[in-house]
């Protein structure tokens, strides 16, 4: 596919020309293994898009509906074991700081913003969308069961709705449809089994924010604190048992009356007395925290972030510093950044968030704090179909506010480059891995901004434009440390030598620029 960006693909190239040649205290280093890692780094990407554009060539319409069970079992779920086994539970760590498995084994949240999984996609679609997830290397998605784009009206792909209706017309959300076969119900059921074949967790949203808070969304507003209890303790008797999922209460909305703040509590409450034994937390409303009005609720075992799509300058290292430094402690992270391709500040005439803000937002958030990050996309999160060049969520006009449709969109770029985040960030995450800002000497201001973390012997410093980095060798214990530049673009790494771990050293990126981001990488000998 040709880069809608052409900075980014103009860095890359840059990226891979200097990785043979990179300018370190005034030494040259990498030659023939910084050459050949590039060289493999580019079939690879070669082969991607090969397979990509193979896979295109079926087009959207020659696929055929069949029943959501059989491709849970094709995939090796089992529709029939609707507790599955497959994953082990997820729990929070000692430290408090991040998430761990029952075994502890700490975990890294890399999450993708699905919400209209269950409401717009076949079985077909849905396991085409969780495989390609899967290969990605992402370990959540994050899913709505009454989904914004008319989930409680507008019928699935199976032709069915969630809800009965009640004595006021409305649908109810203490009657869930479940009369006879291939409801709703069994469909997500069949996606869930789905997901935990692929080895993902679902971050499971019981409904989204405008069933309780219509605000600028479809509502309608259907959800009291009596029947959100109910509603609550019905999908606790059901999935309670589920080691793969998260419940996030919230949904995009503010918690604005006491009676918004009821409906939170009761579902809460409904899902722990229905026996949900899993986290649990909450997703608030753009460039906001669920710190902001829950963090010291008993039910909240972790903090979101939405910092949103409406600020050009990325600046959710920040929200994360502020939840990381509160009390008593919790593990946060940025559930929904800035998406790839979605128009900033929600108007087609600013352009486009990119790659390369997506990057920036993940590596802010994970060395800031965060134990984990959730990348989207603004033609996924609502399954834009084809042709995907569409003016609004109805899909009905064409228009310049979304680019692409949802499966063309599965291999953007910031959705491939996600998973070098992951081979960074997962083998420092534990007990040990932290914010250390007094890594940098002389921060540089705004757009130029780094973060650095540490963990054991090694310590990150993210250089969002590339440039050059003072970094303080001191903190290392040892009398020498090894250096290397991590590619955020390619996972290549370009090494540095050996040097005194001691003083302050210059070190300067292989390229800078926009798109030209990079981590200086120092681990102790």
């Amino acid at each position: 596919m040709t880069e809608r960006y052409g900075n980014s693909a103009g860095a890359e190239k840059a990226d891979r020309a200097a990785e043979g040649a990179v300018l370190a205290g005034g030494e040259r280093v990498g030659g023939a293994e910084a050459n050949e890692a590039a060289k493999a780094a580019e079939e690879a990407t070669s082969a991607r898009e090969t397979a990509r554009m193979e896979e295109s060539r079926g087009g959207e319409t020659s696929r055929r509906e069949r029943p959501t069970a059989e491709f849970a079992g094709a995939a090796g779920g089992s529709p029939e074991r609707p507790g599955g086994a497959g994953l082990p539970r997820l729990k929070v760590s000692a430290n408090r700081r991040y998430l761990e498995t029952e075994e502890g084994r700490p975990f890294f949240w890399l999450g993708d913003t699905a919400w209209e999984l269950f409401h717009r996609l076949s079985g077909e679609d849905a396991e085409h969308y969780l495989r390609t997830r899967s290969e990605q290397g992402f370990t959540v998605v994050q899913a709505v069961l009454l989904a914004e784009l008319d989930g409680v009206k507008t019928p699935n792909a199976g032709g069915r709705l969630p809800l009965l209706t009640g004595g006021d017309g409305l649908p109810d959300p203490a009657r869930p449809d479940l009369e006879g076969p291939d409801s709703y119900w069994d469909h997500v059921d069949a996606l869930l089994d789905l997901a935990e074949s692929f080895g993902l967790y679902v971050a499971l949203l019981p409904t989204w924010g405008d069933k309780f808070n219509a605000m600028h969304g479809v509502g309608p507003e259907i959800f009291t604190a009596e029947n959100a209890y109910a509603y609550g303790r019905w999908l606790g008797e059901r999935y309670g048992d589920r080691p793969g999922l998260v419940w996030v209460l919230g949904g995009d909305r503010p918690l604005s009356t006491r009676p918004h703040f009821a409906v939170v509590d009761a579902t809460a409450r409904g899902l722990k007395d229905g026996g949900a034994k899993q986290l649990m937390t909450f997703h608030p409303k753009g460039a906001e925290s669920s710190s902001y009005h829950l963090h010291e609720e008993d039910w909240l075992d972790f903090n979101m972030i939405q910092s949103g799509h409406g600020e050009r300058e990325i600046t959710n290292d920040k929200r994360v510093q502020a939840d990381y430094a509160r009390s008593p402690v919790k593990p946060t992270l940025d559930a929904e950044p800035c998406y790839e391709d979605i128009p900033i500040g929600f108007r087609a005439e600013n352009g486009c968030f990119d790659e390369a803000d997506v990057r920036r937002a993940a590596y802010y958030a994970v060395l800031s704090g965060a134990f984990g990050h959730t990348y989207g996309h603004h033609s996924v999160w609502p399954m834009v179909p084809e042709p995907g060049l569409f003016a609004s969520t109805d899909f009905d006009e064409a228009g310049a506010f979304f680019l692409m449709s949802w499966r063309e969109a599965l291999r953007r770029p910031g959705a491939e480059q996600m998973r070098h985040l992951r081979a960074l960030i997962e083998p420092l995450l534990g007990p040990d891995f932290a914010p250390d800002p007094e890594r940098i000497a002389g921060n540089l201001p705004g757009d130029n901004r780094r973060v650095a973390a540490s963990g054991g012997r090694t310590a990150l410093i993210y250089c969002p434009n590339g440039l050059y980095v003072d970094a303080v060798l001191d903190k290392f214990a040892g009398g020498e440390a090894e250096a290397c530049w991590y590619c955020p673009r390619t996972g290549i790494r370009t090494p540095l030598g050996r040097m005194q771990a001691s003083g302050t050293r210059r070190f300067r990126a292989p390229s800078s620029g926009r798109g030209c981001d990079w981590i200086l990488m120092i681990e102790e000998v």
